[in-house]
C-alpha cells in the first residue's frame, strides 16, 4: 500500500541522512543548535510526507505538551501525564469510531505514542530533578546521605529546555516514525557531542580517544542490524502469506479443524507475525546508530555495543522460558517508559496498573485491553510458580533443561494464547478463536482441550501454588 511505501522510502531517506548527519554535522565542526534544527525540520518534513494533513495532530500535541512545560510550575509530570495519553486516545478513538476497526491510509497514531512516552518521561525527569534538588539541599543542610542511584540522578533534568531543543527531541528524524523512545539528557549529549565520550570515560578509555581522536564506529553494528532487518521483512512477507493471523479466527476453520491442528497453526502464525515488529525496530536502531547514538560501552569481549536505544532482543524473544522474560526483550523501551512513570510510583497494584496502562497506551481496540488483562494473572503466576518450582530443578543439569524446555514451551503457548486479540483487535473474533470446546474432534481431543486451554491451567495453578491463593 500507498502507507507501507511512503514509510519504507522514509526510512531509507533517513538512514542516508544519519549517515550525512554524523560525518557532516558532526558535534566537532557543528554548533548543536544547528543540529537541532536540521533534527527537526527533516523530522518535520518526515510526517507531513507519511501523514499530510493528520500531522497537525502530531504537531498540536508537541506545541501543547510545550506550553505546559514551561507554564506549569508544580505537578508538571501530572499535567504532561494528562495531556499526551488524553489527546493520544481522542485521537485514537475518533480512529476507531470513524474508520470502524479500519487502519488509515495514513496512520499517525505511531508517532504519537512515541512522543506521547517523550513528552512524559520529559516531564517526570524534569519534575523528579526539581524535587531532587530540593530534597538534595534539605539532607545537605541536615547532614544526612540522600540514597538515590547515580544512574537515576544522570537522568534527571535540573533545568526546562528550550523551545528548538524541545522539538528536536520530540520531532527528531532519528525516531519520530518508529522510535524509539530515549531519555532526554542521552538525546541532549548526542547532539552536544558528548554521548560517546561520556560512555568511553566511564569505561577508563578517554585518554587513548583523546590522542588519536578517533571514536567507536557504529558501522559494524549498522550493517549488521541492516542484515538482520533484511532477513526479517524477507521472513515477513513469505511467513505472513502461508501462516495468516484472520486463519486463525475464521468460522469453518474454528468450527471443523480438530484443536492440536488449531493450537500449532496459532503457534505458527504468531510466530509469523514477529518479524513484522522485528523488521521496523531494527532498522530503526540501525538509523540511530547510523548518526552516531546508541552507544552504551563495550561488551565482555571488548566490542563496542550499540543497543542503549534498542528494542528488542530477538534471541531473548525467542528463547524466553518466562512471561517476565519474553515482555523484558520486547519493546524494551517502552517497557522502561512503563516502568519510568507507572510500576515504580505505583502504591499498590504495580503489576496491574502497568497493564492497563500500556493497553491505554497502545488504543482503543478492546483486542488490547483482552491482551494485556489477560497478561496481568498469567504475568502473577508465572512468577509465583517460577519462584516455588524452579529450585528443584537446578541442582542436575538434565532437570534443568528439562525444566527449561518445559518452560519455553509453556511460555510461547502463553504468548500465542494472550497476544492472539492484540493481532485481530475486535471482540467477535477474539472471542471466536477462544471458543476452544465448540468443535467435535476424535480421540478425545475435546478432553485434552479443555486441560491444555490456559484458563483450565492458571487454575491449576492457583490451586497447586499457596501464594496464589491469597492474592486479591
Amino acid at each position: 500500500s500507498s502507507r507501507h511505501v511512503n514509510f519504507l522510502a522514509c526510512q531509507l531517506f533517513a538512514l542516508a541522512a544519519a549517515f550525512w548527519f554524523r560525518l557532516y554535522l558532526s558535534p566537532r565542526r557543528t554548533n548543536p543548535a544547528i543540529r537541532h534544527a536540521v533534527a527537526t525540520l527533516l523530522g518535520v518534513a518526515f510526517v507531513v510526507f507519511c501523514f499530510g494533513w493528520y500531522s497537525v495532530h502530531i504537531f498540536i500535541l508537541v506545541f501543547s505538551s510545550y506550553l505546559i512545560m514551561i507554564q506549569a510550575t508544580t505537578n508538571l509530570h501530572r499535567y504532561s501525564m494528562i495531556m499526551a495519553m488524553g489527546y493520544l486516545t481522542i485521537c485514537q478513538a475518533s480512529r476507531a469510531i470513524i474508520f470502524s476497526y479500519g487502519i488509515l491510509s495514513t496512520d499517525f497514531s505511531g508517532p504519537l505514542m512515541i512522543i506521547t512516552q517523550k513528552i512524559t518521561t520529559l516531564g517526570f525527569q524534569v519534575h523528579d530533578g526539581k524535587e531532587y534538588g530540593q530534597l538534595h539541599l534539605f539532607t545537605k543542610l541536615a547532614g544526612r546521605q540522600l540514597d538515590v542511584s547515580n544512574a537515576c540522578v544522570e537522568l534527571l533534568c535540573s533545568s526546562k529546555p528550550s523551545l528548538i531543543e524541545y522539538l528536536s527531541y520530540q520531532l527528531s528524524f532519528l525516531t519520530i516514525l518508529v522510535g524509539p523512545c530515549s531519555n532526554y539528557k542521552d538525546y541532549m549529549e548526542f547532539i552536544e557531542g558528548h554521548h560517546v565520550r561520556r560512555r568511553l570515560a566511564q569505561a577508563n578509555c578517554k585518554k587513548s580517544v583523546e590522542d588519536n581522536g578517533l571514536e567507536p564506529s557504529p558501522k559494524r553494528a549498522v550493517v549488521h542490524k541492516l542484515f538482520v532487518s533484511i532477513v526479517c521483512l524477507v521472513l515477513f512477507l513469505t511467513l505472513t502469506k502461508t501462516f495468516p493471523i484472520a486463519y486463525n479466527t475464521d468460522v469453518h476453520f474454528v468450527s471443523e479443524a480438530p484443536f492440536l491442528y488449531r493450537l500449532i497453526y496459532a503457534f505458527f502464525s504468531v510466530q509469523a507475525a514477529r518479524p513484522k515488529f522485528y523488521f521496523a525496530w531494527t532498522f530503526a536502531d540501525a538509523i540511530n546508530n547510523a548518526a552516531g547514538y546508541g552507544f552504551s560501552g563495550f561488551d565482555e569481549n571488548g566490542k563496542a555495543s550499540w543497543d542503549l536505544i534498542s528494542n528488542l532482543n530477538i534471541l531473548g524473544i525467542e528463547t524466553a522460558t518466562s512471561f517476565k522474560t519474553f515482555i523484558d526483550n520486547w519493546n524494551i523501551q517502552t517497557g522502561v517508559w512503563l516502568k519510568c512513570v507507572c510500576y515504580d510510583r505505583a502504591p499498590c497494584y504495580r503489576t496491574a496498573l502497568t497493564f492497563i496502562l500500556s493497553a491505554l497506551w497502545h488504543g482503543v481496540y478492546p483486542g488490547y485491553y483482552f491482551t494485556f488483562i489477560t497478561g496481568i494473572p498469567i504475568t502473577m503466576a508465572a512468577r509465583i510458580v517460577r519462584r516455588n518450582f524452579r529450585p528443584y530443578f537446578v541442582s542436575s543439569p538434565v532437570l534443568k533443561f528439562g525444566y527449561d524446555v518445559t518452560t519455553w514451551a509453556a511460555t510461547q503457548l502463553s504468548i500465542t494464547y494472550t497476544v492472539m486479540p492484540f493481532l485481530v483487535l475486535a471482540v467477535e473474533p477474539t472471542v471466536r478463536f477462544y471458543r476452544w470446546g465448540q468443535t467435535a474432534d476424535p480421540c478425545g481431543a475435546c478432553s485434552a482441550r479443555s486441560i491444555f486451554s490456559p484458563p483450565f491451567l492458571l487454575q491449576v495453578i492457583i490451586g497447586l501454588t499457596p501464594g496464589l491463593q491469597r492474592l486479591p
